[in-house]
């Protein structure tokens, strides 16, 4: 649910103790986290071999891009998608947030405002020829100008169009990539997350995209900063992040421990940070969560591709290509 005493963030961090048999990318992904989010969360962690007995921090608390909280608003730099769903009756309002996989160098995502335009189940994919080109250069030279529908399709099994040329929400074949910068310009979900996401948006949702690397966040009368590394391409990245810190926390009439705020600059943790004056700090605030075990299967060889985890493996015939 929405916060409802003024609040701008939402979920809680857990701590987790690793097990033998998962990867950190297992965990993250069983919490619904990307790539860089768990990563970063746990700097001095192996990717591959956590250890058996590791704490792992699950860093499932998030602060909400700026407002208004209406429809889908995607903060790139945040690597993270946000829904707004409509309020219905006295229903209380209510966030769903994913992971996505964003784009790479030299491919940026348009900012602004759009709309949801297409709903596509088993896209076909037409390499545009600018791809091609660029895997060419890149020694791929069998690469495919046409994939068809199915698992192994790069624009996954489930594809939302924007109003944005060539922009699309979509899963993808490649899971593991969901958190890094993977794309030509689209937004990259789980195959879950695609599946569930699809079902609830409709034609007509607005769609905001925003490029905000630094964000301020007030709950239970302390301030909290996250900052994300800069994404090169846009204007607002030339921007020295203390600046945006300053502007983001100027609008909270609250003490500010600014020798926190180059900390939390510096170490770019993801982690909602609290940076008022006298608060506990981050490292102190996980030392009191109590660990749970970890103990769910790992998702293997057969997740990585563009079915959801839990969806019977199954042959997927031809549909109408994607624009």
């Amino acid at each position: 649910m929405l916060p409802t005493d003024g609040s701008n963030i939402v979920g809680q961090l857990q701590v987790v103790t690793a097990d033998a048999r998962n990867t950190l990318l297992d965990i993250g992904r069983h919490y619904e986290l990307g790539y860089e989010e768990i990563t970063l969360a746990n700097p001095s962690v192996s990717v591959w071999l956590p250890g058996e007995g590791t704490p792992i921090v699950v860093p499932g608390q998030f602060i909400l891009p700026p407002p208004p909280w209406t429809g889908i608003i995607v903060n790139i730099p945040q690597r993270r998608l946000f829904y707004f769903p409509r309020r219905t009756g006295k229903q209380p309002a209510t966030v769903v947030t994913f992971p996505i996989g964003i784009a790479r160098p030299g491919w940026p995502t348009p900012l602004g405002t759009t709309r949801i335009t297409g709903k596509h189940k088993d896209p076909a994919w037409f390499v545009p020829k600018s791809i091609q080109a660029e895997q060419h250069s890149q020694g791929e030279l069998d690469f495919p100008e046409y994939f068809p529908p199915g698992p192994n399709n790069p624009m996954g099994m489930l594809a939302l169009e924007t109003g944005f040329a060539k922009i699309f929400i979509h899963g993808t074949n490649r899971p593991w990539g969901v958190g890094m910068r993977v794309s030509h310009g689209c937004l990259h979900l789980y195959p879950e997350h695609a599946a569930d996401f699809f079902a609830q948006i409709a034609v007509g949702t607005p769609v905001r995209f925003i490029n905000q690397a630094v964000l301020a966040g007030a709950r239970d009368g302390q301030l909290y900063l996250s900052v994300f590394e800069p994404v090169d391409g846009y204007p607002e990245s030339q921007v020295s992040l203390l600046a945006q810190a300053m502007d983001a926390l100027a609008i909270h009439d609250a003490p500010v421990d600014w020798k926190r705020v180059e900390q939390a600059i510096d170490a770019k943790r993801v982690v909602p940070m609290p940076v008022s004056v006298g608060a506990p700090s981050l490292d102190e605030s996980l030392a009191r969560i109590q660990p749970a075990q970890y103990d769910f299967e790992p998702y293997g060889i057969e997740a990585n591709d563009a079915m959801p985890p839990d969806m019977p493996r199954r042959p997927v015939t031809d549909a109408p290509a994607a624009p």
